[in-house]
């Protein structure tokens, strides 16, 4: 019996177009061949570097300088990489003098804040290089639409995402937001991500932050990230609350739902037949 043709062409090529997954890799005999092979270690390599990038806190303090943005600079209780990675509880508090640094310059400039914003290096220094500034710029754009006031843009070396709380803190401030690198993956060693928490001080868990996260070119845009963190920030000034019980239900507009009213805001589910 003659055997159908075999069709030369792998029907998962059509899925890898879509997304940055390893899949549809091929082999050779029983292994990966070997530009696969090379990917994924240049891949782990360039998550490695991300990791232990120093952060260039002068080079942002002078491109937010040329954006007519002041900035102050503090450093976490880790005093070098090795004790950051080691230790993340001391990532998650300033140091003695920089906690002393910032009680007076909020004794110089009472009254709080409405937003805190901090930018710390996290696990991608990467990350925060590429994306502070272009966040920032369309953050502020929404925030000044809303009247709110804001602190000097507080950089943080070797900090933690709970970091924010003190800094919130000591500021006197309604809200924080801290913009940190993520864990590098192995297809996104620049992802960068957003916390938010209500009324910070120390001792909160994760449970009273609200997390953004994947901001970067490939993955969530700027916009997006601004939209999402300025619904989040108008719903806890009005509830008074952040975190698990506060749910990101920001709508975004689309083309499709600009066309079509009858849209579901649930891509998987399609549009509703009325």
């Amino acid at each position: 019996m003659e055997q159908p043709p075999i069709d030369p062409q792998n029907p998962w090529l059509e899925l890898r177009r879509l997304t940055p997954a390893r899949i549809a890799l091929g082999r050779s005999g029983t292994s990966m061949p070997t530009g696969a092979q090379l990917d994924f270690q240049y891949a782990h390599a360039q998550a490695r570097d991300a990791v232990h990038l120093a952060f260039d806190h002068a080079g942002l303090s002078a491109q937010l300088a040329e954006a007519g943005r002041a900035s102050l600079l503090l450093h976490s209780a880790a005093s070098d990489r090795h004790s950051y990675l080691q230790r993340p509880d001391l990532g998650r508090k300033l140091s003695e003098h920089s906690a002393q640094t910032l009680r007076d310059y909020a004794a110089a400039h009472p009254g709080g804040v409405d937003l805190a914003v901090v930018v710390a290096d996290g696990l991608s220094a990467l990350a925060v290089h590429r994306h502070t500034l272009p966040f920032l710029a369309r953050m502020e754009e929404q925030t000044q639409a809303e009247g709110w006031s804001l602190s000097p843009v507080i950089l943080v070396e070797q900090g933690r995402v709970a970091v924010a709380d003190e800094i919130g803190q000591l500021l006197g401030a309604k809200m924080v937001v801290i913009l940190i690198g993520e864990r590098p993956g192995l297809s996104s060693p620049d992802s960068l991500g957003l916390y938010f928490t209500y009324n910070p001080k120390v001792g909160l868990t994760d449970a009273y932050r609200n997390c953004i996260s994947n901001v970067r070119l490939e993955g969530l845009s700027y916009g997006m990230a601004a939209h999402r963190l300025l619904y989040l920030m108008r719903e806890a000034c009005r509830r008074q609350l952040s975190g698990v019980n506060l749910k990101d239900e920001a709508q975004l507009q689309t083309i499709e739902s600009e066309n079509d009213a009858q849209t579901s805001s649930n891509f998987l589910l399609g549009p509703q037949n009325p």
